[in-house]
């Protein structure tokens, strides 16, 4: 009998080792990885899942983050991945806000990478945004990244020298936007369909969408869901099953949905302000063995897999802690402004 259970141990650690894969983070607008946040971030969870983590910078961190155009972004992190070994057999993608428009980048546009298991996704603006993120600081960052978002956000000039111009939607030029945006259309499949990005989108095991429920950098939030507002109103934002991306399945959320790989989750916070008990119930559960393929909703620790269990063992000693995952930015609704 003694020999049983020592098997049956043994076979349980060796099946947690088994699926117990990497993770890589990509922080939001204006942060970089060694910013106490973010670090703090990929820490804890790291210890928690027993998974390594990695926070993957791209370029400089902040200033290449207001600055490098997202095609580029993508690129470098796309030959980042492929060269740390431990990724090689599948990894998870942790995105913060802005950081989702890479991790989304890897997904589809990352030829001969290592595949994406999960994509979990905190405050992302999957759908677009129709604020701009002012940086609304002193200091030459903010005073050049401010100046840009006043002028033509689709042109050509503002595409290619301001990162979140690739990812704002204005609902009611929706023209100028599928013509002069150069990143979230190719990602979001809106103007030439590729099916080769909706069939990599659609392998994702799970799709992990967080919103936080007080967020105003987002607007609207619901992006976080992919839902927004319909084609030239402003008047009510969609849910994501009633926008056209879905209906007409563009990138393969349909697909996922319809499969329960799509987890719509929400926290209560601010952008991306987030506690360690929901980084536990929302994020956790994704990093740790196989135990995302049996998790459907927001749940307790008490209804977790054993070995989720096992992990919540050891945070006993930690008291609840609030993280702030992003650094100053303010939002300027585009409801009122006028586009040329």
């Amino acid at each position: 009998m003694n020999f049983m259970l020592i098997f049956i141990v043994i076979l349980t650690l060796q099946s947690i080792n088994t699926y117990s894969l990497p993770f890589v983070v990509f922080h939001g607008i204006s942060d970089k990885c060694s910013n106490e946040g973010v670090s703090y971030f990929t820490e804890l969870l790291s210890n928690w899942s027993g998974s390594t983590g990695y926070c993957i910078e791209i370029g400089n961190g902040a200033w290449d983050s207001w600055f490098m155009p997202f095609t580029k972004q993508v690129d470098i992190a796309c030959d980042k991945v492929k060269e740390i070994d431990e990724l090689s057999e599948g990894y998870h993608i942790i995105g913060l806000s802005q950081g989702n428009m890479v991790g989304r980048g890897l997904v589809e546009l990352c030829s001969d990478g290592p595949p994406v298991k999960n994509l979990i996704s905190l405050a992302g603006p999957h759908a677009g945004i129709a604020s701009v993120p002012f940086c609304g600081q002193s200091g030459l960052l903010c005073i050049l990244a401010d100046s840009l978002l006043k002028l033509a956000i689709y042109s050509n000039f503002v595409q290619q020298h301001l990162a979140p111009a690739g990812y704002i939607k204005i609902p009611t030029d929706i023209a100028d936007y599928r013509k002069g945006c150069k990143f979230l259309p190719v990602v979001n499949n809106e103007v030439h369909g590729n099916s080769t990005f909706k069939k990599r989108f659609a392998s994702l095991e799970n799709l992990v969408l967080i919103m936080f429920e007080k967020d105003q950098i987002l607007v609207p939030k619901q992006t976080s869901w992919f839902g927004y507002y319909p084609d030239g109103s402003w008047s009510t934002v969609l849910p994501a099953n009633e926008t056209k991306l879905y209906t007409e399945d563009w990138i393969g959320l349909k697909i996922l949905d319809e499969a329960g790989k799509v987890k719509f989750l929400n926290v209560s916070g601010n952008h991306l302000e987030i506690s360690t008990s929901e980084m536990k119930n929302n994020i956790l559960p994704y990093l740790v063995d196989n135990a995302s393929t049996t998790m459907t909703t927001s749940r307790s620790c008490d209804v977790w897999p054993s070995s989720v269990r096992n992990f919540n063992d050891k945070l006993n000693g930690v008291g609840e802690e609030i993280l702030q995952l992003h650094t100053h930015v303010e939002s300027v609704s585009l409801r009122s402004w006028t586009f040329w």
